[in-house]
C-alpha cells in the first residue's frame, strides 16, 4: 500500500485510487531523469545511423547551433513497457496474459491501464487505450560529433587462411557518460501507478539495440513534481544545462557540446535547477520534497511493490471495465 505521506504528498498531480475516470483532467506529475550511459549504446531509426537534428541554445553571452543525438521517445517506452510487463509477470497473476503483441495486450493489467493497448479483437474486451504516461525525445546534451562514433569490424571468417574481405561498418554506437536530461509525465494516475513507473524507471537498465552486450544506462531519478499542467520540454531543459556549463570559468557554450566529457554529477544538478527554475518561471508545477521522493523510491523491492500493485490492480481492472461499459451503452 501506498503510505498516506506519499498520497497527500502526489494529491495535487494524482487522482485517488478510487477515483480513476474515462474523463482526462488536468493532474499531472512528472519524474526528472538524467539516462547516463554507462556502456556503448545504440540509438537508430534506419538500423545503422544515429538519429540527429540541430538546435539552437541561446546563453548569456551569444547563441550557437549544434547537432545533438537522439534517444527517440519509442526508445524509452519500449524498454520501460517490457520492464514494466516482466514486473507484473513476477508480481501479479492474471487469468489472461499480457505481453507487448498488439493482439495480446491485456487492457485490464495495471501495465495495459497505465500504458495504454491497442484493441484487440477480443469480444469481451475490444477497447483501446490510450496512455496515460508521456515520454518526449531526449537530447543529448554534447553534439554527436563529440558522443558518438563510427566503428569498423573485419569479418574474416573461421578458418585459418582467409582471403581478402571488405570491412563491415557497424551502427554508430553512442559513447559511455553521454547524457540525457528527460522528464516522464504521468497524467490522472493514481499514487500507486507513480510508484509503479518510478519503480520501472530504476530497475530498467538496457535501451536501445542489441540490449544483450550494449545500451547499459543509469537512470537517474532527479526530483519529482505535481501540478495542473506539463512541465517543460526535454529540449529546454538541455538547453539550459548547456548554458549552465557554459557559465562555469572561461567556457563558452561551444567548448560544453564539443567536451571530451562532462561530469554526470554536475549535469543532474544543472538539470534540476534548469526545471525548477522554468516552474517558478512559467510552469503550474511544484516540486515535491525528496524525503518523499525518496520513500516514493523505497517501494521498488519486490515485496513493497507487489503490495502497490495489488492494491491499484483491483482498481485498474475497474476502470477498463466501466470505459468498456460505457462504449457498449
Amino acid at each position: 500500500m501506498i503510505p498516506d505521506s506519499i498520497t497527500d504528498a502526489l494529491a495535487d498531480g494524482t487522482v485517488p485510487i478510487d477515483g480513476m475516470t474515462n474523463t482526462p483532467g488536468t493532474n499531472y506529475t512528472t519524474l526528472l531523469v538524467l539516462r547516463e550511459l554507462e556502456s556503448h549504446a545504440v540509438f537508430t531509426t534506419n538500423g545503422q545511423d544515429a538519429d540527429i537534428t540541430s538546435l539552437s541554445v541561446v546563453g548569456d553571452h551569444g547563441s550557437i547551433e549544434y547537432s545533438p543525438g537522439l534517444m527517440f521517445m519509442r526508445k524509452q517506452t519500449g524498454s520501460d513497457r517490457r520492464t514494466g510487463k516482466a514486473i507484473q509477470r513476477e508480481l501479479l497473476e492474471y487469468d489472461r496474459a499480457d505481453s507487448m503483441d498488439v493482439n495480446d495486450m491485456n487492457p485490464q493489467s495495471v501495465e495495459s491501464a497505465l500504458y495504454g493497448s491497442a484493441a484487440s479483437g477480443d469480444d469481451d474486451v475490444d477497447i483501446g487505450v490510450t496512455s496515460r504516461v508521456m515520454y518526449d525525445t531526449a537530447f543529448t546534451v554534447r553534439d554527436a560529433s563529440a558522443c558518438i562514433d563510427e566503428k569498423f569490424q573485419n569479418a574474416p571468417g573461421e578458418g585459418y587462411a582467409k582471403g581478402s574481405t571488405a570491412n563491415i561498418r557497424e551502427p554508430d554506437f553512442f559513447e559511455p557518460g553521454t547524457l540525457f536530461p528527460c522528464t516522464i509525465t504521468l497524467r490522472d494516475a493514481t499514487p500507486a501507478e507513480v510508484a509503479f513507473v518510478a519503480a520501472i524507471t530504476s530497475r530498467n537498465k538496457r535501451y536501445g539495440a542489441a540490449t544483450t552486450r550494449l545500451g547499459r544506462v543509469k537512470n537517474r531519478i532527479l526530483g519529482l513534481y505535481t501540478g495542473s499542467e506539463e512541465g517543460p520540454s526535454n529540449r529546454e531543459l538541455t538547453a539550459r544545462t548547456i548554458v549552465s556549463f557554459a557559465s562555469e570559468g572561461d567556457r563558452t557554450l561551444g567548448d560544453v557540446v564539443q567536451a571530451p566529457a562532462l561530469n554526470a554529477d554536475q549535469a543532474a544538478a544543472y538539470v534540476r535547477e534548469a526545471y525548477d527554475t522554468a516552474c517558478a518561471e512559467t510552469i503550474a508545477q511544484t516540486a515535491v520534497d525528496d524525503e518523499v521522493l525518496n520513500e516514493l523510491l523505497a517501494l521498488t523491492g519486490d515485496d513493497d511493490l507487489q503490495a502497490v500493485l495489488e492494491a491499484q490492480q483491483t482498481h485498474s481492472q475497474s476502470f477498463i471495465d466501466d470505459a468498456i461499459a460505457a462504449d457498449q451503452r
